[in-house]
């Protein structure tokens, strides 16, 4: 029987190098797990997030329940403070979903020729670690700050928690610096 070139481990070894290396994919290369890691933490960071966002989402609906009950002839029209703090809540469920929508498409620094050219990636990878860990820490405190709270223990916190938006917004948008600048 010939030899099967389904059994020639050299070729076979050459044939899933050039594959691999095609795909943008290189053994226990250390931006290879860099690459995965970050995409990891941002998967993490956004479910933070989305466990915030239901947090507040639960308060804001028990907010209106307890709040806004349905009018009735003896109070036709909802009391407008109470309307305005269950659009404050809902107004900060939206900000994080969005922040949760944003960390999902994040990009990560592209394995190709041409940006090689101009930035080297492990490095890239190594500085957003660094707004990863800021990234991941502003979460998690946002969603402890709302975690099993009500709608009006998290409006008492309101302002903080608009500071918290603003940071993680801030370090998102640092985070992107990094992979629009040369290193």
């Amino acid at each position: 029987m010939p030899q099967s070139s389904f059994y020639d481990a050299g070729l076979l070894r050459q044939i899933a190098t050039n594959l691999f290396y095609g795909w943008g994919y290189n053994f226990y290369r250390a931006e290879n797990m860099l690459r995965a890691d970050d995409q990891t933490v941002r998967t993490k960071a956004a479910w933070l997030l989305g466990t915030a966002m239901t947090s507040v989402s639960k308060a804001e609906t028990d907010y209106r329940r307890e709040f806004l009950p349905a009018p009735s002839r003896a109070k036709p029209f909802p009391d407008p403070e109470a309307v305005a703090s269950a659009q404050k809540l809902e107004r900060l469920s939206r900000e994080i979903g969005a922040l949760e929508g944003f960390i999902h498409q994040l990009p990560v620094p592209e394995n190709d020729r041409m940006t090689q050219r101009y930035r080297l990636e492990a490095p890239t990878l190594k500085t957003l670690v660094d707004h990863d860990l800021l990234l991941v820490g502003q979460c998690e405190t946002l969603r402890s700050m709302v975690h099993e709270q009500n709608g009006a223990a998290i409006l008492k916190i309101a302002d903080e928690l608009d500071t918290g938006v603003n940071a993680i917004r801030e370090t998102l948008r640092q985070r992107e610096n990094v992979l629009h600048t040369s290193a």
